[in-house]
Formats: C-alpha cells, sequence, structure tokens
C-alpha cells in the first residue's frame, strides 16, 4: 500500500468531523448540566485551552521552546537534588526487605534493644570474658542476696565463698600478663585484635562420595591458603597475635595461619619438634590428623553436620583467615575506624579475583567475609546495571527502524523517557523523602524503555493516521487529544498496579512501586508534553525539504514506509483471519483458558529458600551452605591446631629420624666444651660448631630402634664439680651417683649400614671431661686406651633431606583421647523465649524503613524475677524436653557462669538439674538478662531449635506455629495473675520467613487490587458493558496463561513471582485497551462491527506490536542478570508481554468481532455515569472490606 493512499482509505471510515462536533456536543451538553449562570464560560475557556494547545504545537519556534523547557526542568532539579539535598544512597541489603510493622520484627527488634542497652552489642558472642563477668557476677550477687534473706547456707556453693581466691587469680593473671608485657615488651601493639576476616569453604566436587578428605583435594586447599598469605601486603593487615611469637616456622612476620583443620593435616617441624600451623609443605597421616583434631570440640566447627567420629567424611571444609587492627600508622581501632575499614576494603578485595580463579574439577572454592562478599554483590549489580545500555543500544535501533530512519523521532523519543527518570528520581528523593534506592528498582531501567516506547509510537501513529486533514491546529488537536487520551488509559493502569505494590509492607517492595508508578507516570507527561513539539518541529522541517506548506500534506513518504508495510501485513495476515475465523478462536480460547485454571491450581508454594543469586555463583552457593554451617556470628579465630593446647613444642615422639645438633664453647683453655641439643637454637655463647678441624656440626639418628640402628647412646648433662654444664656421650645409662642425668637417647648402628657414615666419638680425660664427635680418629682419640662406653665409633644415617611431617600420625601410640562430643555451633534456628518486655514503642518513626532507629523497648512493671523464678525454671525444663523442637543440649536458660547453677537450687526446689547447654569452649550463652538499678528487668531464654533453615518459608511456618501453640499452652499453665503470661517467643528466622510470606501475601493483594482499578478505569473509558467485557476476559486469559506457564516451566510461587504477578494486570490491559479506543473511534452506525474491528486493528495495530516488540527486547538483557529477582522479572513480563500482544490481536479482535457494539459512539452522558457506578460499586467494596476486618480474627500473620 502506498503512503499517497492511506488518507484515502482512513478518509471513509474515519468521520472526524462527526468526531469533533461530538466533542462540542459534549461540552454544551456539560454546561446544561453545569447550571446557567455563565452558559458560555466552559465553552469558551475549552476552546480557548484546545486551541493555545494547538497553536502552540503548529509553531515550530514555540515547539522548539517547549522542547527546551522539557530538557531545562528535569536537568534543573536534577542538579538540586544532587548539589543540594542528602545523597541518594543504593541499598542492597537483605534487610531491606524486612517488614518492620509484623509482630515477629517487633518482637525480636525489642528483644535486639533491650541487648544493646544492656551489653552495648546484640552480638554477644564477641563480648570479652571480663565484661560477661561483670554482667553474671552481678546476677549472682543479686541471688545471694535473696538467698542470704531467707536464712539458707551459701557456704557450699562454688566460687562464693572464696573472693579471696577469686582476688588471688586476678592477681595471679595480673601477674602473668604483667611477665607476658614484659616478655613481649618490643613486639608492637599493631595488629594485634582480630576484626576482619575471610571466609573460605571448600567443597568437594567430581565425586559420588564428595569427601573433602583426600590428598588431592587437601593439597589444593593448602595451596589456596598459601597463597592468600602470600599476597605482598598480606603483612601489612593480618593479625598478629601475641601467642604466634612461639611458633618459630612463622618467621618474622609473626603473621597468624589461617584458623583451619589444615593445621593438623600440615604441621610444620622445627628442632625435632611439631607446630600444629599448617605451615609445612607435606600431608600428615590424615586419619590420625583427624582424630587428634576430633578430640577438641572446636573440630565441628569447620566440617558440615555429617561427619562423626566414626565417619570422618566430610562433604566440606570450612577456613577463615584473620586480619587485625589497629593498621600500621593509627593508634587504635577508634583511631579513624572508617579509614581503617576504607583501607582493608582496598586491600582485600584483591582477594576475590584470585579467589575465583582457583576451583578446580574436584574442589569449588567459595570465598565471603563481610567486605568480600559485599563488595562481590556490589559488583554483580552494576554489571547486570550495564546490561540496561545494551538494551537501551537496540531499542534505540528498532525505534529507528519503525520510524522509518528518523533519527528526529528517535532521539527526542528516547529523550523524553530519560527525562522523565530524572523527574521521577526527582520527586522520588526529594518530594516522598525516600533516602535509597533497593535493589528492585534497578528493573526500572530496563521496564521503563518499553513502557516509555509504547506511548511513543501512539503518537507518531496517531499523527500518521491524521495526515489527511488540511488543517495544521486540527490535526495536532486531534493528535493530542487522541493519543493522550488512549496513553493516559494505558499509563493510568500501569502506574496503578505498581502504585499497589505501596500499600506492602515490605519497604524494598513499596519503595519499588511508588518509584515505578513515578516513572511510569512522569513518562507519559513528558511524551504528552515533547511528542507534539517534537512532531511540528518534524514535519515543518520534512514540509520545508518537500517546499510545501507545514502540515498540510501527508508525510507519509519519510515516515510510515516501514509502518505502512507493517500495517499492511497485519491485516492481511492477522486481522482478516482472525475476524474470519472469530468463533473458531473464542473456543481454542475457552479451552486454553480452562487448562490455564487447572496449571494455576496446581502451582506450588515455594519449597526452599529464596534463590537472590544464579546457583552456580559463588554469592549463591554461599547463602546456600548457609544452613549447613555453623552460624555466622560464632568466632572461631582460636579454633584452629595453632591455638589449641597441641600448638606448640608438641615433642616428635615416632619412630622417624631426629637431628642431633652439636654445639662448641670455647672457654680460652685447651678443652673447649660441647652441647648436643636436638633443637637448632639454643641461647649464647654457644655456637654451632663447625666442620673444621674434624668436628661434626650435626648428624642424624633414630629416635627408635629402626631396622640395623639398634644401639642405643644417651646424651648425659652435668650441672655438678664446674661452673657451667657438661654434656657426655655414653652407649650405657647415665651415672646418677657422678650427678650425671639423661636428657635424650638416639639410635645407631654398631657396623656400617647401606646409606650410612662413621663417626668418632670420645670423652676428654681432663676437665672439664666433655664428649666430642669428629669425623676420624685423631681428633676423638683422647687415650691410648679401648673403645668403652665414652669412647668409640658408631654408623649414623647419612643426613639425607627427609621430611618428618610427611604421613606424621600423631595418635599412632594410642594418645589422642576419646573424641569430643558436637557442641552447639548454632545450625538450627536460636529461639528466644522472652519475659519482661510487653512491646516495642515505634511511635517516634514517620516511616517502614529499616534505616533509622528502631525504636524504645516497652517493659512489663509486674515483672518479679524473684516471685516468677520457680515458674521460669519449670518452663526452661518443659522447653528444653520438647526433642521435636529443640535440639539435645540445646537450652541456654541462664548466661554464662557456674555459679548461677549453683545458687538457683536454694532459691526454688524446681531450679534443681537444670539443663545444661553443650557449647564450644569459649562460646558464651544466647541467655541474657536485663538489670538496671538491682532490678531484673528482662530475662530471656535460648534454645537451638531443630528447625532447619534452609527450608522454604512456607514449610518453616509450621514450625513457628508448632512453637507458638506449644508456649501458649505452657503459658496458660501458669497463675492467672503470674507476669511470666505475657511472655513471648522471637527468632531472627522468624523474621526472615514472614518476610516472604508477606511479600507473596502483599503481591497477591496488590494484584487483586490493580485488577479492580483496572476494572474500574476500563468501564469509566469504554462506558459500555460489551466493551468492557472483551477486556476482562482477555485480561483472564493472559494472566492464567501467564501463571500456566510459570507452572510449565518449573516454577514455584515465591516473593519474586509473587511481585512480578502484582503488576501483570497494568501491563496485560495496555494493547487491548488501545484497540478498545481504535474500535470507538471507528465508530460508524452504516458499518459493521467486523468492519469495525479491522478498521480498529488498521488504526492501532502499527503501534501495539511495535510497543510490544521493544518491550520484550528491553527485558532480554534481563535474562542474563545474575541477580534472580531480574532475571525472574524479565522473564516474566517478557512472558506477559508476548502472551499480551497475541492475546490482543487474536482474542480481543474475536471478542470485538463478536459481541462489539457495532452502532456505539459512547455518549457524551456514558463517561459520568459509568464513573458514577464505579464510584458506588468502589464505596460499597469498601465498606464491606472494613466491616469484614473489623470482625476477623486477629492473626500473627
Amino acid at each position: 500500500m502506498d503512503s499517497e493512499d492511506e488518507p484515502l482509505l482512513l478518509q471513509g471510515t474515519w468521520n472526524l468531523s462527526e468526531f469533533e462536533e461530538q466533542e462540542e456536543e459534549e461540552e454544551e451538553e456539560g454546561e446544561g448540566e453545569g447550571g446557567t449562570e455563565q452558559p458560555a464560560g466552559n465553552e469558551q475557556v475549552c476552546k480557548g485551552l484546545w486551541w493555545a494547545f494547538g497553536w502552540v504545537y503548529t509553531q515550530p519556534w514555540a515547539s522548539g521552546l517547549v522542547l527546551a523547557m522539557g530538557f531545562l526542568v528535569p536537568f534543573a532539579l536534577s542538579a538540586y537534588m544532587f548539589l543540594r539535598c542528602e545523597p541518594l544512597d543504593i541499598d542492597l541489603s537483605y534487610s531491606a526487605f524486612e517488614v518492620r510493622s509484623h509482630a515477629s520484627a517487633e518482637r525480636f527488634d525489642a528483644l535486639t534493644i533491650a541487648v544493646k542497652s544492656q551489653l552495648g552489642s546484640w552480638d554477644r558472642h564477641r563480648r570479652d570474658a571480663e565484661g560477661f563477668d561483670l554482667e553474671a557476677n552481678a546476677l549472682r550477687d543479686l541471688f545471694l542476696l535473696m538467698v542470704n534473706r531467707k536464712g539458707k547456707d551459701v557456704s557450699t556453693v562454688v566460687n562464693v565463698t572464696e573472693p579471696a581466691g577469686i582476688l588471688g587469680q586476678t592477681e595471679t593473671g595480673a601477674h602473668n600478663d604483667n611477665r607476658q608485657k614484659r616478655r613481649f615488651a618490643s613486639y608492637s601493639y599493631l595488629q594485634t585484635q582480630a576484626l576482619w576476616r575471610i571466609e573460605l569453604v571448600f567443597v568437594a566436587q567430581g565425586d559420588k562420595d564428595n569427601n573433602i578428605f583426600t590428598p588431592e583435594r587437601l593439597h589444593t586447599i593448602h595451596h589456596v591458603e598459601r597463597l592468600l598469605m602470600q599476597h605482598p601486603q598480606f603483612q601489612q593487615f593480618c593479625w598478629k597475635p601475641l601467642e604466634m611469637l612461639r611458633d618459630l616456622p612463622l618467621g618474622p612476620s609473626f603473621c597468624s595461619p589461617p584458623s583451619s583443620l589444615l593445621s593438623y593435616l600440615f604441621p610444620s617441624e622445627r628442632g625435632g619438634k611439631i607446630y600444629y600451623d599448617g605451615m609445612g609443605p607435606d600431608l600428615a597421616d590424615i586419619h590420625g590428623a583427624l582424630s587428634l583434631a576430633i578430640t577438641h570440640p572446636q573440630f565441628y566447627w569447620y566440617v558440615d553436620e555429617t561427619l562423626t567420629p566414626d565417619k570422618l567424611q566430610s562433604s566440606l571444609l570450612r577456613s577463615e583467615i584473620h586480619f587485625g587492627a589497629p593498621l600500621p600508622s593509627f593508634y587504635s581501632l577508634q583511631d579513624r575506624p572508617l579509614e581503617q575499614r576504607r583501607l582493608f576494603r582496598d586491600f582485600v578485595v584483591q582477594y576475590a579475583d584470585i579467589l575465583s580463579q582457583q576451583s578446580t574439577s574436584k574442589v569449588k572454592v567459595l570465598y565471603g567475609g563481610t567486605e568480600l562478599f559485599d563488595d562481590e554483590v556490589r559488583k554483580t549489580f552494576h554489571s547486570d546495571m550495564l546490561l540496561a545500555l545494551f538494551s537501551g543500544g537496540c531499542i534505540t535501533v528498532l525505534v529507528y527502524v519503525l520510524t522509518s530512519f528518523s533519527v528526529f523521532l528517535t532521539f527526542f523519543g528516547l529523550a523524553s523517557i530519560g527525562l522523565s527518570c530524572l523527574m521521577a528520581l526527582f520527586l522520588y528523593h526529594v518530594v516522598f523523602g525516600v533516602q535509597y534506592l533497593g535493589i528492585l528498582n534497578g528493573v526500572a531501567a530496563f521496564v521503563i524503555i518499553g513502557i516509555g516506547v509504547d506511548d511513543v509510537f501512539v503518537f507518531i501513529s496517531t499523527f500518521r493516521q491524521s495526515a489527511h486533514l488540511t488543517c495544521s491546529m486540527q490535526r495536532m488537536i486531534y493528535t493530542i487529544k487522541t493519543a493522550g487520551r488512549a496513553t493516559f488509559l494505558t499509563s493510568f493502569t500501569t502506574a496503578a498496579a505498581y502504585a499497589a505494590n505501596t500499600f506492602s509492607q515490605i519497604p524494598a517492595v513499596h519503595d519499588f512501586g511508588l518509584f515505578m508508578s513515578l516513572i511510569v507516570s512522569c513518562c507519559w507527561l513528558w511524551v504528552s508534553i515533547l511528542m507534539p513539539a517534537a512532531l511540528c518541529i518534524w514535519s515543518q522541517c520534512g514540509a520545508a525539504h518537500a517546499n510545501t506548506s507545514p502540515l498540510a500534506v501527508s508525510t507519509e513518504g519519510s515516515v510510515g514506509v516501514v509502518s505502512a508495510r507493517l500495517q499492511k501485513l497485519l491485516r492481511h495476515w492477522v486481522a482478516e483471519p482472525v475476524v474470519e475465523k472469530r468463533k473458531t478462536i473464542i473456543g481454542v480460547y475457552v479451552l486454553v483458558l480452562l487448562g490455564s485454571v487447572w496449571c494455576c491450581c496446581l502451582l506450588r508454594p515455594a519449597s526452599h529458600a529464596p534463590v537472590l543469586f544464579h546457583r552456580d555463583t559463588n554469592l549463591q552457593r554461599l547463602l546456600d551452605l548457609r544452613s549447613n554451617l555453623s552460624a555466622q556470628g560464632i568466632a572461631c579465630h582460636m579454633c584452629s591446631g595453632g591455638s589449641s593446647k597441641h600448638r606448640c613444642w608438641s615433642v616428635y615422639s615416632s619412630g622417624g629420624l631426629l637431628t642431633v645438633y652439636v654445639f662448641k664453647l670455647e672457654l680460652g683453655s685447651a678443652v673447649p666444651l660441647y652441647r648436643y641439643s636436638l633443637s637448632a637454637s639454643v641461647p649464647g655463647p654457644w655456637q654451632a660448631s663447625s666442620s673444621t678441624h674434624g668436628d661434626v656440626p650435626f648428624f642424624q639418628a633414630y629416635s627408635s630402634p629402626h631396622s640395623n640402628f639398634s644401639t642405643r647412646m644417651s646424651v648425659c648433662v652435668s650441672h655438678a664439680y664446674h661452673p657451667r654444664p657438661r654434656w657426655m656421650l655414653t652407649l650405657r645409662s647415665c651415672d646418677a651417683s657422678r650427678r650425671w642425668r639423661s636428657e635424650f637417647d638416639f639410635y645407631v648402628a654398631s657396623v656400617e649400614q647401606q646409606h650410612s657414615r662413621k663417626l668418632y666419638f670420645a670423652q676428654h680425660t681432663i676437665s672439664p671431661y666433655s664428649s666430642r664427635v669428629c669425623e676420624g680418629p685423631p681428633g676423638c682419640v683422647f687415650s691410648s686406651g679401648p673403645d668403652g662406653p665414652t669412647q668409640g665409633s658408631f654408623y649414623a644415617p647419612l643426613p639425607v633431606k627427609i621430611s618428618r611431617t610427611s604421613g606424621f600420625n600423631p595418635c599412632s601410640g594410642g594418645q589422642c583421647g576419646k573424641p569430643a562430643v558436637r557442641p552447639l555451633v548454632d545450625t538450627g534456628a536460636m529461639v528466644f523465649v522472652v519475659f519482661g518486655i510487653l512491646g516495642i514503642n515505634r511511635t517516634q518513626r514517620s516511616d517502614n524503613h529499616v534505616i533509622g532507629d528502631l525504636g524504645s523497648v516497652i517493659y512489663d512493671p509486674d515483672f518479679d524475677v524473684f516471685n516468677e523464678i520457680g515458674h521460669l525454671c519449670k518452663l526452661c525444663k518443659a522447653i528444653s524436653a520438647n526433642t521435636k523442637l529443640v535440639k539435645p543440649g540445646g537450652a541456654q536458660c541462664l548466661p554464662s557462669g557456674n555459679s548461677l547453677t549453683s545458687i538457683l537450687p536454694l532459691l526454688h526446689p524446681e531450679c534443681h538439674s537444670l539443663p545444661e547447654p553443650n557449647l564450644l569452649p569459649g562460646q558464651l550463652s544466647h541467655g541474657a538478662v536485663g538489670m538496671q538499678g538491682g532490678r531484673v528487668h528482662w530475662i530471656s531464654m535460648a534454645f537451638e531449635s531443630t528447625t532447619y533453615k534452609g527450608k522454604s518459608s512456607f514449610q518453616t511456618h509450621s514450625d513457628f506455629l508448632q512453637w507458638e501453640s506449644f508456649l501458649q499452652k505452657q503459658l496458660a499453665s501458669l497463675p492467672a495473675s503470674s507476669a511470666l503470661r505475657r511472655g513471648f517467643q522471637t527468632c531472627q528466622h522468624w523474621k526472615q520467613i514472614f518476610m516472604e510470606i508477606i511479600g507473596v501475601e502483599s503481591a497477591l493483594y496488590s494484584l487483586l487490587l490493580s485488577l479492580a482499578i483496572c476494572i474500574a478505569s476500563v468501564a469509566v473509558f469504554t462506558a459500555h458493558l460489551l466493551l468492557l467485557l472483551p477486556i476482562l476476559l482477555s485480561i483472564l486469559g493472559m494472566v492464567c496463561l501467564v501463571v500456566a506457564v510459570m507452572y510449565w516451566l518449573g516454577w514455584e510461587m515465591g516473593a519474586v513471582e509473587a511481585i512480578s504477578l502484582s503488576i501483570l494486570v497494568g501491563s496485560s490491559v495496555d494493547y487491548c485497551l488501545h484497540l478498545v479506543e481504535g474500535y470507538l473511534l471507528a465508530g460508524d452506525s452504516s458499518i459493521q462491527r467486523q468492519t469495525r474491528t479491522l478498521e480498529a486493528a488498521d488504526h492501532v495495530g502499527v503501534a501495539i506490536v511495535s510497543s510490544a516488540v521493544t518491550t520484550v527486547i528491553s527485558t532480554v538483557p534481563l535474562f542474563f542478570c545474575v541477580i534472580v529477582p531480574f532475571a525472574k522479572f524479565g522473564q516474566i513480563v517478557a512472558i506477559n508481554t508476548a502472551i499480551s500482544i497475541g492475546f490482543t490481536l487474536t482474542v480481543t479482535t474475536a471478542l470485538l468481532a463478536t459481541m462489539g457494539p457495532g452502532d456505539f459512539t459512547r455518549p457524551p452522558r456514558a463517561v459520568l455515569k459509568a464513573a458514577l457506578v464505579v464510584l458506588i460499586v468502589g464505596v460499597c467494596g469498601g465498606v464491606l472490606w472494613w466491616t469484614g476486618s473489623q470482625f476477623a480474627p486477629d492473626t500473627l500473620i
């Protein structure tokens, strides 16, 4: 179809003169309804308003001014926002999804604030022992006071009747500390406090059993740990505890090695002694090293929960590298802490590239830590956002093609979208006062392109369709009215769908809905302002180029080449076949609808925890493993062998080789002294013997009989009869009668052996009677007598390099002891049962955001711990006895301190035999108590529950209900006057599960709300039931089919899917609403509904197809995002767009051709009547909802 023929085709069906007369009749009748005081006033204002719009948008200079202002205003407001207002933060934290107004959050926040006010920090495991003793002692003293008042004997209470002993211990400890400080007086205070860490998790892969304790995998892990310590800047940030000064293999840096089980598996050796520091090059005996390590309860911190003493196998191995503060050039932790953290962050992020390349086919290396994990999240977010540039480039090319290669229209069409984003950001940050952008807001960069281009195409298409109008002002007014109204309705429904999310209790979802609704609204406004001006200038330039009058001729030859061909294809291959086969299509629609509804019923709630990143990424695998690891809060920098009692000077006691070092002391006389030691270094003035004059600096021997090396020789030392100690070699035992005592023994051969050498020894006959070892007899023959116990020769093994740690088994003699009992490592959800706290006061807070003050605690004035002590002990026993809810050894009813357990039985008989928690050495109890002014205000008992953190929120909710019902049952059994009846249970994990549950529920409510808004808007717009019905049926089919596709793809209904579904109605209605608008504009009583439907498809088909294509292309880059909510959102939007355009071109077209009113032209009063009906229905529905909410029972959800 040629562009010149289009006006002739449209002129016969689009009765524009009747449309103008209809508008005038609406205005006149509106005046009659409004009264008779000003019969011509409204008409004058209306005509004047539209005339002003028409005049401005037909004058190139005025349109240019509008474009300039359209650019200037957003840039000016943005400059004010960025320069004068507070900076806009990007909040990527998980806490942005917490529901602060929910009861579970209020309970836990109340406990958190109470603990912070009592102890200064919620991370109670990080408190030092001194601070905790103050709390425990204060409570102990208070209990003792009550016991004394009752006249009971407390002399048997442990650590109570001996304050002098405690003081003496304190003084002794202080003395030891001072002595240690004097010993390390020259050692710097820098980096002695562990402040930061890198978390490493090595996961076995590639085998069926996936046991991490294999030689190949352990060598890989050892290589990774050593690689991190070899970083050039490692010594500037490493942790340097004073204990490491005794570890000689660490060298001059004294940096603490990784906290890892490899400290047992790769020990180092110096001077015949073993250091369990993980710095050795050779692998020890795996089973023996693990058997030694498992004797310490800290061992279980490094492995998964499947490992047992009988089966020393684990699928993963955990490790930590700690970094110390204060850093060089800083005096303390409080000296410029932000700058120290920045320096450490700049250093530690360098490890990300190193660790990301260390995984092998057998070992997957996962890495984290606060700074490292946060940095990787930021990089992932920024890399995903860069995909928006690719999306924008593709959309630019597509818009350029669909505007028939018009650079001018492409630029201003996309510029209007970009400027609307600046305006929305200003309103979001300055007007609404939101201080941060959430992670969900990143989706706006992709979605708004497709939504904005929809409006741009409608304006261009409408302007092109009205090209036959000879009056330029009439054409522009028609374009503004028609396109503005159509895009307003679609933008309104889309913005309403997003705005429905502002009712969500989740701050991130609330802000996402607000931001998207502002962007959609501003996009419609800016497109409506700038596009008419751009069309005016573009048509003026085109007309001047063609030497014709502006806006007076068709410009289809330069604009509509691509559009005209696409319109012809749509009419010939889509519209006409659909109208002809409309009954068949409706039948297929019914079948698809029924099948989709059936699939919707089969869609299950999420069965796993929310997935935030792709499954194969380091970030998500760490999050998945968190439920199998101990709690992140447990500080275990003293858990490895390097910090255990086996760390230093563990004597090498196997039957392997040892080295005997020879030292020499010149006394200025003819007879020097010789000393023999297993250590390579001895204090001065002794010096290592040289190989001159026949001396032997060292020789090797065996520590126990080995093959033919079975001759025992003893090194004896004597401190008698001489000012200096003397050493002697003998083949016999040391002669105690002459004050000789044995220092150590070794074994050599009496005859020549393979790989051995002959050495000579002799004792000098002149004082101080020292023994000498030499290579030849001239230097070792001090007398002419025969060989004897103190003179002769022996054969020592050659000094070959043999690793003493390779295959070393510390448990070869059965000396390792019994395995430790598995302690609590917080792998289950920690549930707190709290008494004395009524709630939290948040009246000072003006919003529901997580940023800012949490509020203040409301305490129970009637709570008295002494009156309720018996009930508290009874509750502790009852809860800990419930093995369905509490793990064995998981009850932590009291703060740490054995004295409390001894005192409580004196207060009440129920307090006998309270359950004892099974904790790591040094790990503090989670039980807490709040004291002030000598009075206990609240108490919290902690229980490690059997709840697995890796379950989905919907499955975990049943665990919450069991806890709630069991506790309420126990509290109900207490006397009515007891203040404990107002107690509650809380858990941080409950906050997380309700976050997803509420997210899904609020999203579904938002879906229903947006559906109601959509129905109301369409009802007012169409003003006819037979036009409303096709749209509703189309939306119903679209939403159900999208959900069915989600089921076919194997998805489950989680928070991300629910939030994405909440905007489906608003985005689904756009295309079918445009088609109905075209049907109304094609109003002519002389044509049938089938012909009218075809003309409607001709009018809007190109615009909606172009918009659908651009929307899909803009969301395709989201498929490749690492952040799963982005990818899921993009997939759902793309699926919904494809289904929506397909339903619009087929189902909606068939329904209009079947039931559309053929002679309906939307009378003037129809819109008012429809609005009145919608208002009445809305008010009635609101009243019914409010009435139902008043009688509905209160629940925690």
